[in-house]
């Protein structure tokens, strides 16, 4: 443990492990992504996937190295028991800060599959990284406003054929399809101007997930339901880097699909959406439940 040294230096340090752990694992994950690209066949990727795979897992584990060598966090983690790196993960969780992904890969990192998430664009043009999540086929989203697409109608659909193209990759071998409901990461202005009904959460947005559930067909029977708390106030990214993430609580539940939510077209099928919709609030209710009941028991210290 590094908390002894000034916060200056213990983000330094961090930043610094945290760069060359990046330099290092991304050249090698792009030589085998390079493989695939140039021999585009089922039997080779079924060959380097796993590979590639390994790598991204490795450099979490490096990741979830630096951060027991330079925080001080108490981990209050309960419902992860039982889960399988063979098997096809839905996940969802509530998100508030950068700090969420890490918590997540190091809490589930060879747990199950590799988390893959969906990624706005603009973020394939950050230095080695954007490469990195292409390597990893993260698939990138492009985001329209209404008035963009009342102009312009024929990219409608568009984020939803991407969505259908990753999953058919996802569905070949095991993968964990990470989907953050809400959207965006949850700030006072967003929850006031979205005026959402939960005090600790933005609404949720039903759409892809019920996408990314419908292209994998039935790979996925059920959600892996997460909930992330901290006591202490949500960390930024430089508090989390000068080791002052002090307490972390994670919840998860598997929670059933039903049948009825299995199949369906959440955007033709007006009934088959409300019915959706209707079941994702309330597992949004059940999650703003449980984050009211984790405040009132674990107080800021």
């Amino acid at each position: 443990m590094l908390n002894f040294l000034p916060l200056p230096l213990v983000a330094l340090i961090a930043g610094v492990l945290l760069t060359l752990n990046i330099l290092f694992w991304v050249p090698i994950l792009l030589v085998f992504a390079a493989v695939k690209l140039l021999l585009p066949f089922r039997a080779v990727r079924l060959r380097i996937d796993p590979v590639i795979l390994s790598i991204a897992e490795s450099w979490i584990s490096c990741n979830s190295g630096w951060m027991k060598l330079t925080q001080k966090t108490t981990w209050n983690v309960q419902g992860l028991e039982g889960l399988r790196p063979d098997q096809w993960y839905m996940v969802s969780s509530n998100h508030q800060s950068w700090v969420d992904i890490f918590v997540l890969q190091h809490l589930l990192n060879r747990r199950i599959p590799l988390l893959k998430f969906f990624l706005k664009q603009q973020l394939i043009w950050v230095p080695v990284m954007g490469l990195a999540w292409w390597a990893l086929e993260f698939p990138f989203m492009r985001r329209h406003s209404k008035a963009y697409l009342k102009k312009h109608p024929e990219m409608r659909g568009k984020d939803q054929e991407t969505t259908r193209k990753a999953c058919e990759k996802f569905a070949l071998i095991p993968t964990s399809v990470m989907n953050f409901l809400e959207g965006t990461r949850f700030t006072p202005a967003k929850h006031a101007r979205q005026q959402s009904p939960y005090p600790h959460l933005l609404k949720p947005k039903a759409g892809g997930l019920a996408l990314a559930l419908q292209a994998m067909g039935n790979k996925f029977h059920s959600v892996l339901d997460i909930t992330i708390y901290y006591p202490d106030g949500v960390p930024t990214f430089m508090d989390f880097l000068c080791g002052r993430m002090r307490r972390v609580v994670v919840r998860a539940r598997t929670i059933s699909v039903p049948v009825a939510q299995q199949s369906g077209d959440y955007g033709t099928d007006a009934e088959f959406r409300a019915g959706f919709a209707a079941w994702v609030a309330g597992i949004w209710q059940e999650k703003e439940a449980l984050m009211s009941a984790l405040e009132a028991e674990l107080p800021p210290r």
